[in-house]
Formats: structure tokens, sequence, C-alpha cells
């Protein structure tokens, strides 16, 4: 992934937060007939050497599993907020008129080898993982102990899981980091007034970046 050095987040707490926020990712293999995309959740095993690993399950109708090569490293992309901004927002379209449309976005690669795993007990802690991280919210949290344990065996037998150790991870961070203190300002307050979940989202990453902006000594400003 090409990433200016503005834009390069490489803080693993962050690096880690994106993905555990955003769990839904596309998981990209080569294997003899080129390459390959499924979009799965995967959860985030901080433990484990070198960067931790990312586990999660696919159809076995689904040839992925079997048409990938395992020495040819595994991506998997997470992505985070993102918004197109306006030139209109800038101060600088009223003074010179010269400014351009962009798009503002959040997203972690994570590169490793993956391996299939079709062990029932790894698949059903697997599930289970799943389940407990996005039922917590609920009131009343549904379990894979709620449903006939007969059933759960059938639907696991139609499933492979899918572990990838992580050897690397790439974060960029793309929130107007080039332009000045005052544009950045400026394209805050437009995402603000839009109002829409996803113009709320981009302003909160754009307002933590501008605090992180401020934070570093002026020798490692951009």
């Amino acid at each position: 992934m090409y990433i200016p050095k503005a834009n390069e987040e490489t803080r693993l707490p962050v690096l880690y937060g994106l993905i555990e926020a955003q769990p839904f990712c596309s998981l990209v293999t080569m294997g003899p007939a080129g390459l390959f995309a499924t979009h799965i959740p995967m959860v985030l095993q901080k433990e484990g050497q070198p960067l931790g690993r990312l586990k999660g399950h696919i159809s076995r109708a689904n040839r992925q599993w079997r048409d990938f090569s395992p020495e040819i490293e595994a991506l998997a992309i997470f992505s985070g907020p993102q918004h197109y901004i306006s030139p209109s927002w800038y101060p600088e379209k009223q003074e010179t008129g010269k400014v351009v449309p962009t798009w503002n976005y959040a997203v972690v690669h994570a590169y490793g080898h993956l391996k299939v795993i079709e062990n029932t007990d790894w698949l059903l802690a697997h599930l289970e993982s799943l389940v407990n991280i996005h039922e917590a919210s609920f009131p009343a949290p549904w379990k894979i102990s709620d449903a006939p344990a007969e059933y759960i065996e059938s639907l696991t037998k139609g499933i492979v899981g899918l572990e990838l150790s992580i050897q690397r991870l790439e974060g960029k961070w793309k929130a107007s980091q080039n332009h000045s203190e005052a544009h950045r300002e400026s394209v805050v307050k437009g995402l603000e007034d839009l109002n829409t979940a996803e113009s709320q989202a981009m302003k909160a990453l754009m307002l933590d970046t501008l605090l992180d902006t401020r934070k570093k000594p002026e020798s490692d400003l951009p």
C-alpha cells in the first residue's frame, strides 16, 4: 500500500483498535487461479508472534480455502471511517480557487501466512468467541449454547477455519495531514454541518489526528 509519511500510522494500539472496531475485512489470497477475495468478520488475538493472529471461518463450499498458495502471504484489509472532502470547505477556495476534492479514510492491512483449520473444537471455540464479542452489547446476549447442540454441530460441518499469523501491519490514516491547520479545521466544520453518521465518524478521526499532530515536536511535523 502506498503510504505517504504524513499518513503513516504505526502504533500497534491504534492499528489493533481499528481492527477490533471494524472486524469485517476483505481477505485476499493468491492461488493457481489468481487472486481471490472473501469478505468475513475476523477475531483478533493479540498474543502470539510476531504481531498476533486473525481467526475467521468460511463456507466449505467457498473454493478459497482449497485454492490458495500457503507460501504466499495473504492480505486482510480492514476499513475504518471514510468520507468525501469537498474543496468548498477550504478557505483557499475563496482566496485563489486552487483547491480540488479528495477522499479521507483510515485502513489497516494485515499480512501473513494463512492456514486452514478443520478441528471441531477449534471451530466451536472460534464461533463462541465471535458471538460473545458481537453479542456483548445486547441486553440479553445470545449464546451458542442457546441453540441445540446437534444443530450447531451440523452447521459446523459446513465451515472451515482460517488463521492468519500477522507478520506485518500497515496503517494509513488519510485525514488531511498535508493541509494547513486552518484547512483541517474548516473540513471538520464542513463534516460537522453535514451531520451524518459517516461525516461524524470522519470528524472524530480528524480531530484525533489533529490532536496527535499538535502533540508532536515541531521537528517531527510533516
